[in-house]
């Protein structure tokens, strides 16, 4: 069994170390707040924002979404009335075409241990905001979006895959503003119909409440885990499953490094005492602790 790092020094050793040859990433929330996106459940976030009676919805549809704000972007409604997901999306999924957010050096620090050790084996995001995809060194088969991405739309009737460009501008068009953004926005909104098969189901690939995550998640995980030697765990609270998984999944030679704001995971089987033999917890903002930990491996002298 190894021993822990003690701290981010050791870390940086380890990670250096011909030891450590496969590395895995599990990105949460705080790894794009620098950026400017508010989480979904903070103040400011799309369910704080959220105005049910704005919506283009049926007085039954509007008492769930008071009730539940999670009822907005779940299956059992998008199934019936595709307004609501789309409405409270828009802002986000027209930012998104306009780069509004960039990414954050916690993004960065994962480019730059790919290029620079080539021992990255995937970051598994949490996240549906892309930024990870704006690190052009990060090969794109190298991120897994655990739950989806905005930037990446298709059909949930017929699967086709639509054009980004296109769905913009059709969200532009189509769909009104109830955060009065954009005063070229309709009045009311209109359905988006899918190019294949004419439904208005079309949607960024986000995953509802109620489907099942992206195959390609359960794929890589049978693939990468086996091997992992260092697993590392930021800006995420760990309540969110299948996602958590990785933490337990992982072999128990595989060192544990959790980058938060609060320790997270104890009930998975994370231990941050001071005797861990493979876990080690690195508080604080997720930006400031990359780059730290960027300088202990000496990568922040670079031009």
């Amino acid at each position: 069994m190894r021993i822990a790092p003690a701290d981010l020094a050791g870390v940086a050793r380890f990670i250096l170390s011909p030891e450590c040859q496969s590395i895995g990433i599990l990105t949460g929330a705080g790894v794009s707040v620098a950026s400017g996106i508010p989480d979904f459940r903070s103040a400011g976030g799309m369910y704080d924002l959220l105005r049910p009676e704005l919506i283009t919805a049926n007085n039954y549809e509007r008492n769930r979404m008071q009730q539940d704000p999670t009822y907005v972007v779940s299956w059992d409604l998008f199934c019936y009335n595709q307004f609501p997901n789309l409405v409270v999306r828009r802002p986000f999924i027209l930012g998104t075409r306009e780069q509004t957010w960039k990414a954050t050096f916690a993004h960065r620090f994962a480019e730059l241990l790919c290029v620079k050790t080539q021992k990255l084996a995937r970051i598994y995001t949490q996240n549906i905001d892309g930024l990870d995809r704006q690190c052009k060194k990060i090969p794109p088969e190298k991120v897994v979006s655990v739950h989806g991405s905005i930037a990446e739309i298709s059909c949930e009737n017929c699967e086709h895959q639509a054009d980004f460009e296109e769905f913009c501008d059709a969200v532009q068009t189509n769909i009104k503003d109830i955060y009065k953004q954009d005063s070229k926005a309709p009045e009311s909104s209109t359905p988006i119909l899918c190019t294949n098969c004419k439904q208005p189901m079309v949607k960024p690939s986000t995953v509802l409440f109620g489907r099942s995550l992206p195959s390609e998640f359960f794929e890589r995980i049978q693939e990468d885990l086996p091997s992992m030697d260092l697993l590392i765990v930021a800006g995420t609270s760990l309540v969110v499953s299948p996602a958590n998984r990785l933490c337990y999944s992982v072999p128990d030679k595989t060192v544990r490094v959790v980058v938060n704001r609060e320790p997270v995971g104890v009930d998975l089987g994370l231990d941050y005492s001071v005797d861990s033999e493979r876990d080690f917890y690195a508080q604080g903002e997720c930006d400031d602790v990359f780059l730290e930990l960027a300088q202990h491996l000496g990568w922040t002298d670079d031009p």
